[in-house]
């Protein structure tokens, strides 16, 4: 009888996990937007309905470059953020927390003003972070979470 309680427990549990949310964690998919990228991370990392993005500048795919313009690399930022959560069929919506690093605060208003464009509703939790020089000269980073 003991082993028959055992044995029905962990069936309930193996079929009710998924419906609680829980996951296997070595079940991952690794995303790379850039093909030829010899970069050493993933672009995001999809576990279960969790998201985990990679940091994301705002870099002209033209030249390679941070924009002179600030609106433009805000834009180009969020644009690689979109594309990278369309790589699994999520979208900014999806976003529950980002946070985004900042070369220059002075920069903040500007930011917001692109910001609230990629947005319908809510806005996800976001920490603003004063962060000294960025790679490759950008004023903007950021990284999240979404959830399905």
């Amino acid at each position: 009888m003991k082993h028959r309680t055992i044995l029905a427990l962990a069936l309930t549990l193996s079929l009710t996990a998924p419906l609680l949310g829980q996951h296997d964690p070595t079940d991952r998919r690794h995303v790379k937007l850039s093909r030829t990228s010899t970069a050493p991370f993933s672009d995001g990392v999809l576990v279960g309905n969790t998201y985990y993005l990679a940091g994301r500048l705002g870099i002209d795919p033209k030249t390679s470059e941070v924009p002179k313009d600030v609106e433009q690399e805000a834009r180009l930022m969020l644009d690689g953020v979109k594309a990278a959560l369309g790589e699994v069929g999520m979208g900014m919506d999806h976003l529950v927390s980002v946070q985004v690093f900042c070369s220059d605060l002075a920069q903040y208003d500007v930011f917001n003003k692109v910001y609230r464009t990629y947005f319908k509703e809510n806005f996800p939790a976001r920490a603003f972070i004063g962060s000294g020089p960025l790679l490759r000269g950008a004023r903007f980073e950021m990284q999240g979470i979404a959830v399905r």
